[in-house]
């Protein structure tokens, strides 16, 4: 299992459910439903938490304040900066485990030593992006969500990172990548974070195992010649990592040569010393 180090992040413990994390000097509850062990909890901080989040049994849920959080505060990690907030559904607008994704993609563009274009779809509150920007790549940022992408820029402005080659898209990803086939654009790398299950603007439904395969594929034809990367995300037990290298191997390994890997990511649990699972990630990339 891939995991990264932290300095502004840390998973204190996990026990009946919840996750205690630090947040820069914010303490935070959050559920996490493959958190099934009922573990002593130990750690003074679970009674010192700045909040709570509360899961409703009649869906969504919300915050509990023990403690003053600011509407928004900051972490960091090797120069990145990522502005949060206590979102609804229990969201703080980072997943820190993929931190480890991102280390990747910064090292893969930065020994390419020639210009990279990357696209990151469904790129949320931009922390892939800023990685890419950071290691000299143009990016294309496309979310569906006008939220997200102005946040990604705030993120990228209190990076220092507001004048690299960018595009904020607010689009849907699938219209897009069939656009950006008509109109000959072609990327070098591709990153694809898909949600598990959502809906469309006219209610249309996505479910990531009825539609990733079909999504990869549109993404061929905006490959450029020689790519670098195609990383894709999965946050859903029913997609294993195994089956998203598959994946890889059957439509980009098979066209461009290469190597596939896969593996779970997670986040080491200070009070136990083992590693909370988080999501899966599969990585095409040139030898």
């Amino acid at each position: 299992m891939r995991t990264a180090d932290w300095q502004d992040y840390e998973l204190i413990d996990t026990s009946s459910g919840e996750r205690l994390e630090r947040w820069g000097n914010v303490v935070l509850i959050r559920p996490d439903p493959q958190i099934i062990w009922n573990t002593p909890k130990k750690n003074p901080l679970w009674k010192q938490a700045n909040a709570r989040y509360i899961r409703s049994s009649k869906g969504g849920g919300h915050w509990e304040t023990f403690k003053p959080v600011p509407s928004v505060w900051s972490v960091s990690r090797n120069g990145l900066t990522f502005r949060l907030k206590m979102m609804g559904f229990k969201h703080t607008g980072l997943f820190p485990e993929q931190a480890c994704n991102w280390d990747f993609v910064i090292k893969k563009i930065r020994e390419a030593n020639r210009p990279i274009k990357v696209l990151n779809l469904f790129g949320y509150t931009g922390a892939a992006t800023l990685a890419c920007l950071a290691a000299g790549a143009q990016v294309c940022h496309v979310d569906a969500s006008r939220g997200m992408v102005t946040w990604a820029r705030e993120n990228a402005e209190v990076s220092g990172l507001a004048d690299r080659p960018v595009r904020w898209l607010v689009d849907d990803c699938e219209k897009f990548v069939l656009r950006e086939q008509r109109r000959g654009n072609v990327y070098d790398g591709i990153i694809m974070d898909p949600p598990s299950y959502g809906r469309g603007p006219n209610g249309e439904v996505w479910k990531l195992e009825e539609q990733i395969y079909r999504l990869v594929q549109m993404c061929l034809p905006i490959l450029s010649r020689e790519p670098l990367l195609f990383l894709l995300n999965s946050y859903t037990a029913g997609l294993s990592p195994a089956v998203m290298e598959y994946l890889l191997g059957v439509l980009v390994q098979k066209r461009y040569g290469g190597r596939v890997s896969c593996d779970e990511i997670g986040l080491p649990v200070t009070e136990t010393g083992l590693v909370l699972p988080c999501g899966s990630t599969a990585i095409w990339q040139t030898e």
